[in-house]
């Protein structure tokens, strides 16, 4: 039977998703056997056989799994005078399935480049999370978010708000999406408070912290 992004499309117009990483050479210390799709729904899980040269000189085949959704791209909005920051609030399922209290995750504003740059790609999620239009951004780093399982890389940006420009109880996102987003501007000081009790995302910790060591806030 033919299989969906190997022989036909899947749902996403998608074939040769078995292919991706068998021409992979960088490193004389892995090769690529097998490469298999398990599933390629909208984003795609493969397992990939290879033969791995330990330090030892001893070679042993192993079986990663590894889950493709793309690459992404999250900003920090920021407000130095007000010392304020821009964040949001949604139902994260997989979150709410392990043990989080009620799935609602307060973040930084994200999402998939999709066929977008990573500038341009965080520019319209910002806009589309938040409603505001960002002007100019810096790139701060880029980062393997779980490297273990997921090969997404995330694009991490900052940009300057103001204030005023955040209306109370303003709610954002794609309706088309499922997407039903609260948009919270907090006091800097509150929102590293926060972090590890209900500010629980690695995102938005990561970006929290640089703020504070080596971004606006410092010193």
């Amino acid at each position: 039977m033919p299989q969906p992004g190997v022989d036909v499309p899947d749902r996403r117009g998608r074939t040769g998703l078995d292919q991706v990483g068998r021409d992979l050479d960088r490193n004389p210390d892995v090769i690529v056997r097998d490469v298999r799709v398990l599933t390629s729904n909208w984003y795609v899980t493969r397992a990939t056989t290879f033969d791995y040269r330990h330090a030892d000189g001893r070679w042993t085949t192993e079986e990663r799994e590894t889950y493709d959704r793309g690459d992404g791209a999250t900003i920090l909005l920021y407000d130095v005078d007000a010392r304020t920051v821009v964040l949001t609030r949604q139902f994260r399922f997989p979150a709410y399935v392990n043990e989080h209290p009620d799935g609602l995750l307060i973040e930084t504003a994200a999402g998939l480049l999709d066929a977008d740059d990573p500038e341009t790609a965080i520019r319209r999620e910002a806009e589309e999370e938040t409603g505001l239009r960002v002007g100019e951004v810096e790139h701060v780093f880029d980062v393997y978010m779980s490297p273990g399982s997921v090969t997404e890389r995330l694009h991490f940006f900052a940009a300057p708000y103001l204030r005023g420009d955040v209306a109370a109880g303003a709610r954002a996102g794609l309706a088309d999406e499922g997407e039903d987003i609260e948009v919270l501007e907090l006091d800097l000081d509150d929102a590293l408070d926060r972090i590890g009790r209900d500010i629980v995302d690695a995102k938005t910790i990561m970006l929290l912290q640089w703020a504070v060591l080596r971004g606006p806030f410092r010193g």
